[in-house]
């Protein structure tokens, strides 16, 4: 089990073995971190989002090793490189995880196809990780990650880094004291995709980059050749890899009513999708492909914090609801143009926020608008990262831990809920066993509406099963390829 090392060090000055810690103002000053209280991180997929590894929160603690594909990326690689020249480099991150054996934690910042493999690797060593949002790739995934992190008592945090802000806390303060009282049904809305989605991918024949590893990019999906369409960014509009709109953004903006309600696994969901003609009378069909826009309906039973069922509608492709009627006409839903946001209907009110749970309002008939200014959401990544840190540094169970907003034992559960919708659309786009009758991605629409799976889905969420359409539990998991299985 790693950590020992600062476990020991706790240890024996705890029990006065003649070994101790210097105090950090003995050292430095104030403000100085002692080397025992420093840990030992590395950074997996250290561009993008990855690059985080450079911000404030990682300063106290040693940086020890990077890990990317693609070694000279423009996509910030070299950034995280120069800011740590000393630390070790790896393509592989089994290689790496095999070679730093004084390793205590580790990002996560690779595509969402690879994010389960990686961490389940990592936290089966003992390392204490940080996965970027959506946990993971599908439904299985994800709960086995949460068996995992409490089977090894790792510290984990995904990073969904709305989950800690201060517009959470209030709406769950709001929620609480029942102000809207009961709440029966929630929209959610973003403006993504931002990448292309609802076409077929073109096949460019372009050379792969020199030193991109494009073998380790593709990991557990079967192998296909390189294409820019998938690498750095697009990849998020295709199945194999990506997790769509709803992925990228649901579980940064799901976060506060399914926190706040306390909300489980959902009973069903349904949903419709948008349909893109390029040609009269043939709709574009491209099952390997998200949808260019889609609406999700989950139900969810009554919890211990709202007693009345929950209907959540989840609209994305720039579709968005309605102004109910508490909410005057000027007003913005959501956030500030209406682009991303949460609407909670309860019996006496609604309750609106932006994404992350910013600049939550209260709307009640008769009475005050209320509006809760929250801080610049700027912040926000650094606390995120920061409740983890303390969390290992005190310990898996303590009360720092305890203040972590999105450990997987949350995180792994609500990231199931997020991608049901996604299973919900991959059975509607669904073709079966059925061999079309036009080209490979145009059907005439009397042929594609007898194909698709367009029925309401029955969930069991303890066995993860749909119950009433065998066909749609193919996408619980996934098929992966050989020696990249969980």
């Amino acid at each position: 089990m790693k950590n020992k090392r600062r476990s020991f060090l706790k240890k024996s000055a705890i029990a006065g073995t003649g070994f101790f810690i210097v105090p950090r103002n003995v050292l430095g000053g104030t403000g100085f971190t002692s080397p025992s209280d420093q840990l030992n991180i590395a950074a997996i997929g250290a561009g993008g989002k990855g690059n985080d590894i450079t911000a404030a929160w990682a300063s106290g603690e040693r940086v020890i090793a990077l890990c990317d594909v693609h070694p000279d990326g423009t996509h910030g690689v070299t950034d995280s490189r120069n800011t740590y020249p000393k630390a070790n480099f790896y393509i592989d991150y089994r290689e790496m995880l095999d070679q730093e054996k004084d390793l205590d934690a580790i990002t996560i910042s690779t595509p969402d196809h690879t994010h389960g493999v990686i961490a389940s690797n990592a936290m089966n060593r003992g390392l204490h990780v940080y996965v970027q949002k959506p946990l993971t790739h599908n439904i299985e995934e994800a709960r086995a990650l949460t068996k995992i992190a409490a089977k090894n008592k790792v510290v984990t945090q995904m990073g969904n880094q709305g989950g800690s802000s201060t517009g959470v806390v209030k709406i769950q303060e709001w929620v609480d004291k029942k102000l809207i009282g009961k709440i029966n049904k929630i929209y959610a809305w973003t403006n993504r995709p931002v990448w292309p989605q609802g076409f077929d991918m073109q096949d460019n024949n372009e050379a792969k980059p020199p030193n991109l590893n494009w073998d380790l990019w593709l990991g557990p999906a079967a192998s296909t050749k390189y294409t820019s369409q998938l690498h750095p960014f697009n990849w998020r509009g295709w199945w194999d890899y990506g997790t769509g709109a709803l992925g990228d953004m649901g579980c940064h903006i799901l976060d506060a009513p399914y926190k706040t309600l306390g909300l489980h696994y959902p009973t069903d969901v349904e949903c419709s999708v948008g349909q893109v003609f390029e040609q009269a009378w043939s709709q574009n069909f491209v099952p390997k492909g998200c949808p260019a826009s889609s609406i999700v309906t989950l139900n969810f039973d009554k919890t211990s914090k709202n007693d009345s069922k929950i209907e959540m509608v989840w609209m994305d492709g720039g579709l968005r609801p309605s102004h109910p009627e508490a909410i005057p006409a000027d007003d913005f839903l959501g956030e500030k143009n209406s682009t991303n946001g949460v609407l909670m209907i309860g019996e006496k009110g609604v309750i609106s926020c932006g994404v992350y749970g910013l600049e939550p309002r209260l709307y009640r008939k008769g009475k005050e608008t209320i509006i809760f200014k929250t801080p610049d959401r700027d912040d926000l990544d650094h606390i995120h990262h920061m409740e983890w840190i303390n969390g290992i540094k005190a310990g898996y169970g303590s009360d720092e831990y305890k203040k972590i907003t999105a450990p997987f034992e949350y995180a792994g559960p609500f990231t199931e809920t997020v991608l049901m919708g996604n299973l919900a659309i991959r059975s509607y786009m669904s073709m079966g066993n059925k061999k079309p009758k036009y080209n490979d991605n145009k059907y005439h629409t009397s042929e594609y509406s007898k194909f698709v799976g367009r029925k309401k889905l029955l969930w069991d969420g303890d066995n993860m099963k749909i119950t009433n359409f065998d066909e749609a539990n193919q996408f619980v998991g996934r098929t992966r390829r050989p020696g990249w299985n969980l």
